[in-house]
């Protein structure tokens, strides 16, 4: 009977790792997901540990490794963990968001099925509901070239994960109380560096050698700069791109957003202040970490360095500085530079206008004045069983209409294989962070102002950085041109996690009429199924 039980089990998992690609490594993860006590800023309040972690543990991977992680949930409430900046290719079911994933319900499993197909890079993971990542549950994800691709710069003597955010003292169910009462959330009360407050955090290195810094902004609404005392930050890497290699004193990251970045250990042996503080905000916020060299000869000494506080143009012109390394590998061995993406005509122009306001007495956001509020079942279920009801294609606009602000579960159709160009116009007086999953895009233009059709004579057509997290400034604009080569349902959203909680969201889905494997994937066969959907079968195993 054992013997009889283990077969079928051994069968069952082949089965569901059918759809992953047969010849490329797999890694295995088992994670459990708790509620426990953490005290970063001094206070005891809850957080989310995944296996006893805060943060969660990193994901060490190689381009096209399958990623089998089985994610035990012990909250006492839904939990989901999505996968920002990992493209999913033609399988959105795996995204980790409510419109594509059922929630895994308190004392039950889910084992998620990702592939890191033609990717590599530096991202993160974290809990995509109910503002979970006001507690946690978020880790790195690193993707590493195949032996044989050339990276363009020599192999650092050490490659850390640096999360950077900024941290409410409060517990998230009272975050979300409040946002679900229709009110704002204050001003957050400090910054955390790997889920330590200031001077919690520390990194080793060893005088003369250089190092590789992938930082992420983990948080739920500032812009941070990242700053390490006396030594210089020499840009390699955003978000999957080889950059140009440009240097600076310290960089800006928008929330959502992830880079690497080089360092020497040049300096006299001694402790160093790495310093993360709040961009564009009236009352700055601002924590250390500490780079200590081996043979250091004392502690930090002296204040934390300074950094740009409410400059915009400083911001803007090093945002403009970033740009894609032509000539360099991706995850494949031919140059980046490879696809002429300045070339291709644009078919269809979105235009994207954030808003906020008041719906019915409570705090809501919007794009294009449609408010995204979740449907009963997630949305690429609804659309793969064919329930009708649960979201109309066409709920949102192309154009924002200026319109009052009003909710719906807002889909946007678009073809698949189109080249688009999306304008993000923020009217509003605070930075804007846009993430669209499934994607990298080419940020073409910023400006300051109202887009026109003239704006595109600023466009960078030759070397804009592929990314899939851009910042729009204060009314200003951002542009930028996407290839919708990825079947699915697709979620863009705000990084500023009360506004996207609020309604500061939105769905592409991205169709076709094809049913070919080489399109998409079929549904997992132990996808969870919910709401409307519940009930249903997927494949037989």
């Amino acid at each position: 009977m054992q013997l009889h039980l283990a077969v079928v089990l051994l069968c069952a998992t082949a089965g569901l790792f059918a759809i992953a690609g047969a010849e490329d490594p797999y890694r295995f993860f088992d994670w459990n997901v708790t509620f426990g006590d953490i005290y970063p800023l001094g206070v005891r309040q809850t957080g989310i540990l995944i296996n006893g972690q805060f943060p969660g543990p990193d994901i060490h991977s190689v381009t096209n490794d399958n990623l089998i992680i089985n994610v035990h949930n012990s909250l006492n409430e839904p939990f989901l963990i999505s996968w920002s900046g990992i493209q999913q290719r033609r399988n959105s079911y795996e995204d980790g968001v409510y419109g594509t994933t059922c929630p895994i319900p308190p004392g039950k499993n889910f084992t998620y099925i990702l592939q890191v197909k033609d990717q590599i890079g530096s991202f993160f993971y974290f809990p995509s509901l109910a503002f979970h990542k006001a507690a946690g549950g978020f880790g790195g994800i690193r993707i590493l070239s195949r032996p044989r691709i050339p990276v363009p710069f020599p192999d650092p003597a050490g490659d850390y994960t640096v999360l950077i955010g900024d941290w409410y003292k409060s517990n998230h169910t009272n975050l979300k109380a409040r946002l679900d009462r229709g009110k704002k959330l204050p001003f957050p009360d400090g910054i955390l560096i790997n889920g330590r407050g200031p001077g919690g955090a520390s990194f080793n290195v060893e005088q003369g050698k250089t190092y590789r810094l992938r930082i992420s902004n983990v948080g739920l609404q500032n812009s941070l700069n990242f700053r390490i005392q006396n030594h210089r930050l020499t840009l390699v890497e955003v978000e999957g791109t080889h950059t140009l290699q440009t240097t600076y004193s310290s960089i800006d990251l928008h929330l959502g957003q992830s880079c690497s970045v080089l360092f020497k250990a040049d300096q006299p042996a001694k402790d160093y202040y790495i310093a993360v503080s709040t961009r564009f905000t009236s009352r700055v916020l601002t924590s250390t970490a500490i780079l200590r060299y081996s043979n250091s000869a004392g502690p930090v000494s002296g204040p934390p360095p300074g950094g740009p506080t409410i400059q915009i143009d400083w911001s803007l012109n090093q945002a403009r500085s970033i740009r894609t390394n032509l000539t360099a590998s991706g995850p494949r061995p031919n140059p980046q530079g490879s696809y002429h993406y300045g070339l291709i005509n644009t078919t269809r122009t979105i235009r994207l206008a954030n808003s906020a306001g008041q719906v019915n007495g409570k705090q809501r956001y919007a794009v294009n004045s449609v408010s995204f509020v979740p449907a009963d079942t997630p949305l690429k279920l609804a659309d793969y069983f064919k329930i009708g009801g649960v979201f109309h294609v066409g709920s949102i606009s192309d154009n924002p209409y200026g319109g009052k602000i009003y909710l719906d579960t807002s889909v946007m159709q678009a073809d698949y294989r189109a080249f688009i160009e999306i304008v993000f116009q923020n009217n509003e007086n605070i930075v804007q962070s846009w993430h669209l999953d499934g994607y990298s895009f080419f940020v073409v233009g910023m400006d300051g102002g109202q887009w026109t059709t003239a704006s595109r004579r600023e466009y960078n057509l030759r070397d804009a950085v592929s990314r899939c997290t851009t910042q729009v400034y204060p009314k200003s604009w951002t542009a930028i041109y996407v290839a919708l080569d990825n079947v699915g349902m697709w979620n863009l959203r705000s990084e500023f996690w009360a506004r996207q909680y609020l309604g500061q969201q939105f769905y592409l889905r991205v169709y076709t009429t094809s049913t070919s494997l080489r399109d998409e994937y079929p549904i997992p066969k132990n996808a969870l199924l919910c709401g409307r959907a519940s009930g249903r079968h997927t494949r037989p195993l």
